[in-house]
């Protein structure tokens, strides 16, 4: 199988970073804030998150999520009535104050339409497959090179 749809995948991978256990003050907040996101995002479709999967660590944590497009992505970080715009407000102030203890960080992918490709065998729907919805191979191409190319 192969994911489905053609278009931009939009690949947003975001985290956190713990610096100092013994700083809860600097980093409980931020942890318990993507939560918020993802609930917030689950129940408004139409913001543009086709999915996510968590990325949990020892000192790491983050989130793999994948987007409609970078437009609307944009739109969510930028939203000064979202649970983003307030969560980005107090880690500012915590980082000014917990010097250093926690840090965030992000990367974003806007991948044109055929520069990705994928394949699932002897397993669900995974990654881009699983929010995009999965097709037989053959429809998209029998080799990458060919799905590449799409």
């Amino acid at each position: 199988m192969t994911a489905d749809g053609d278009g931009e995948a939009v690949v947003f991978l975001i985290g956190m970073r713990v610096n100092s256990w013994w700083a809860v003050r600097s980093w409980l907040p931020v942890f318990l804030a993507m939560p918020r996101m993802m609930k917030e995002l689950g129940k408004e479709k139409e913001r543009g998150l086709l999915g996510y999967r968590p990325l949990p660590g020892l000192r790491v944590f983050g989130a793999l999520q994948y987007w409609e497009s970078k437009e609307k992505l944009l739109a969510y970080a930028s939203d000064q009535g979202g649970e983003h715009r307030p969560a980005w407000a107090a880690f500012n102030r915590r980082v000014r104050a917990g010097r250093g203890k926690v840090g965030v960080w992000h990367e974003t992918y806007a991948v044109p339409a055929g520069s990705y490709e994928s394949i699932y065998v002897n397993m669900p729907p995974f990654g881009l497959g699983a929010v995009r919805g999965v097709v037989p191979v053959g429809r998209r191409g029998e080799r990458a090179a060919e799905r590449l190319a799409a």
